[in-house]
């Protein structure tokens, strides 16, 4: 079997993000000021926002993200999603299937809800993913924020799970 055999039939039924060249953000404008200009896409407030992405990217969950901000998880969740934060819906490829099922009138609700195997609050999230596109100028704010932050480890504070496991990064250079 060749490798013209094994790729013969394979097509390609989806599409990524060209997120293009990357590169490092140093205009040093703070995060909030960026999403300021954006404020009615997000379900929360620029600084909120800020707060939830800066505690998220450090390796927080989405719950402990939110108190931080002072904002639901829900709503954290909501924004982490229109940041352009990779895996927030709370459902399985199949589950979102049956919510755009729902979404296009071709199954009730309840049994939407009950087909996901979630609960309302995973069903409603994922609606919200399905229903509400990521903002690419705030992505692409959010991206270039990531990019230039600290390394993976720190800045996780106190209650750091991994603790000394991935060592200072000051004999790094």
């Amino acid at each position: 079997m060749t490798l013209s055999d094994i790729a013969a039939g394979v097509e390609v039924t989806s599409r990524q993000r060209d997120r293009g060249v990357a590169l490092a953000d140093d205009t040093e404008t703070p995060l909030v000021d960026r999403l300021s200009d954006h404020a009615e896409s997000l379900p929360c407030t620029p600084a909120a926002t800020a707060t939830l992405v800066d505690a998220y990217t450090a390796g927080r969950s989405v719950g402990d993200a939110a108190r931080e901000a002072g904002v639901s998880p829900m709503t954290a969740a909501k924004a982490l999603h229109r940041c352009g934060v990779a895996g927030i819906c709370p459902l399985s490829p199949t589950g979102c299937d049956v919510v755009r099922d729902w979404l296009a009138g071709r199954t009730s609700r309840s049994e939407a809800v009950e087909l996901t195997g979630g609960d309302e609050a995973d069903f409603a999230l994922a609606t919200y993913v399905e229903t509400h596109d990521p903002v690419d100028a705030v992505a692409e704010a959010v991206d270039a924020q990531v990019a230039g932050s600290a390394p993976l480890g720190d800045g996780l504070g106190g209650d750091d799970p991994l603790g000394d496991a991935l060592g200072s990064t000051d004999g790094l250079r």
